[in-house]
């Protein structure tokens, strides 16, 4: 047995079974393993940041890691943009990135580069394995980080000789550690602050956002008084009819300052302190008012679920209704705009849905509108580099077993990192549908730039508009294998919506606003 056939088992003795993969030729001797050992479904990305953002997506629904398949430094720093996005998500993934034999390392071939260098700042563990008799070792360290609470990303990078070599041996899975208990005294503290003090928030992140943590979450805030919110960028949010009606930290500093300003303690659960996604001159960087003081109840790598159940039984918080959102809405009629596709979405998505929000500025009144659709889940572009939208769309759908409609709500300028992603979504028939909010422009950053006191000029604009040539998604799509149509106004919006959930592939509406 070779490198590569060890790696290969012990993975699947690990439980991973989905590879993501763009490979090259150092990588050929697992591409081979992979063709000869059954059991590990392979799923073609052609560019490696589609490869690495569909591995985020899969984390999100599976709960389990996929492996990656990179070939060499270049493969991999092609996709770090979104290995920081799953950082940020909390993704736990699996990088198996190929690299030049040991021996020919030293005459600096053009492929070889710093690979660890690269992985470091993306990865929770990095390591390069020699041995063929190691690979199957480090491969079970590197699937245990990659599920160890709350989720990282370990990388595992393989000298090419390493996977040819004889003499590899199969390890077995080795146990993941489970998330932290809750701490006795620090929910006797907590439960102390909720009962004694006013202007409380507690503020959800990671699982605790999952439909049973936030039922918990609502108890202890009906019994308090406390104020509950997400943070503002999240991996997976539980949402709709009988959850919660769960509003996120703004995006928008004035406005998130505005919304924290009378709240004088912060109750965190699995969550950071609300940061500004940006700085900005003469304003902070945290939104909180300066005096506010935080109280931890479950860091990252908590067991958020246990700490909440906890935190209620001593406040004898007792079960409490979640009101009724009110009548799900009609689709609506006429000129596009941000209320409308929010209508149209939350009228027509289907039961157990999942959104992939990607949709930038023109999206963030999105998530209010929404509440009164069906229980689905709401994915979030987690580290702010633009691209992840449609490769997590595609590892979402592949990760739910390609059984719930996905639908990706995607700017179009960030559509054009990763359109790749259409490809894998038609060879691998996924329920993807992808509306593309097509302004031509990047308006995200003419707001931005506003917000440093400037008027774009000519030369700004040049670079903000992406007009002349229009981009023209119908002919992409198709030309990507995927089904495509325009629409103009919200009520061909809701047809080809409605009409999308009935094919079993992808579809997606080019919506002109």
């Amino acid at each position: 047995m070779n490198g590569a056939q060890s790696l290969v088992h012990t993975l699947l003795k690990s439980g991973v079974d989905t590879c993501f993969a763009n490979p090259g030729t150092s990588e050929m001797h697992f591409v081979a393993a992979l063709d000869t050992i059954p059991g590990m479904r392979c799923v073609l990305g052609l560019q490696e940041n589609v490869v690495t953002g569909m591995a985020d997506g899969y984390f999100r629904l599976a709960g389990k890691p996929a492996c990656t398949l990179l070939h060499c430094g270049p493969g991999l720093s092609n996709g770090l943009g979104n290995l920081h996005n799953a950082r940020r998500a909390r993704s736990g993934i699996v990088n198996i990135v190929g690299d030049q034999a040991t021996y020919h390392r030293p005459f600096d071939a053009q492929l070889t580069a710093d690979t660890e260098g690269w992985a470091r700042p993306v990865s929770a563990w990095v390591r390069t394995t020699t041995k063929s008799a190691d690979v199957g070792r480090d491969a079970a360290v590197a699937v245990q980080e990659a599920r160890t609470a709350p989720g990282g990303i370990a990388t595992l990078i393989l000298p090419s000789d390493a996977s040819w070599d004889e003499g590899g041996l199969v390890a077995e899975a080795l146990p993941v550690p489970a998330a932290v208990a809750p701490d006795p005294a620090t929910i006797g503290k907590v439960a102390k602050l909720l009962r004694e003090k006013r202007n409380v928030l507690i503020l959800l992140g990671g699982p605790a956002l999952c439909a049973e943590n936030q039922a918990l979450a609502w108890r202890i805030a009906q019994a308090s008084g406390a104020k509950l919110l997400a943070e503002g960028s999240n991996a997976r949010i539980a949402r709709g009819r009988g959850r919660p009606q769960l509003d996120r930290v703004p995006y928008v500093g004035e406005v998130a300052r505005k919304a924290l300003a009378s709240l004088e303690h912060i109750v965190l659960v699995n969550a950071k302190p609300p940061v500004s996604f940006f700085a900005y001159p003469g304003k902070p960087s945290f939104h909180n008012r300066e005096d506010a003081v935080f109280h931890v109840l479950t860091r990252l790598e908590g067991d958020a679920g246990a700490a909440l159940a906890a935190l209620a039984d001593e406040m004898g918080a007792p079960e409490a209704a979640i009101p009724d959102p009110g009548p799900r809405p009609e689709a609506p009629r006429g000129a596009p705009s941000p209320e409308g596709v929010a209508n149209v979405v939350a009228a027509l998505m289907p039961e157990n849905a999942i959104i992939s929000d990607e949709s930038v500025s023109y999206g963030r009144g999105f998530f209010p509108l929404t509440h009164v659709a069906p229980p689905h889940d709401w994915l979030q572009l987690t580290g702010g580099a633009i691209g992840d939208g449609m490769p997590v769309a595609t590892g979402a759908a592949i990760g739910s077993g390609g059984q719930r409609r996905t639908i990706s709500l995607q700017a179009d300028g960030s559509a054009m990192y990763s359109l790749q992603s259409l490809w894998t979504q038609a060879r691998e028939k996924l329920p993807v549908t992808t509306i593309i909010l097509s302004n031509r422009k990047y308006q995200i950053l003419i707001g931005e730039y506003a917000g440093v006191g400037a008027n774009p000029g000519p030369t700004a604009m040049n670079m903000l508009d992406l007009g002349n040539p229009d981009l023209n998604w119908v002919k992409i799509a198709e030309g990507m294998g995927v089904e495509a149509a325009q629409a103009t106004t919200l009520e061909t919006l809701a047809d080809l919506l409605a009409q999308s959930m009935s094919r079993p592939g992808p579809f997606l509406i080019e919506l002109v606003i």
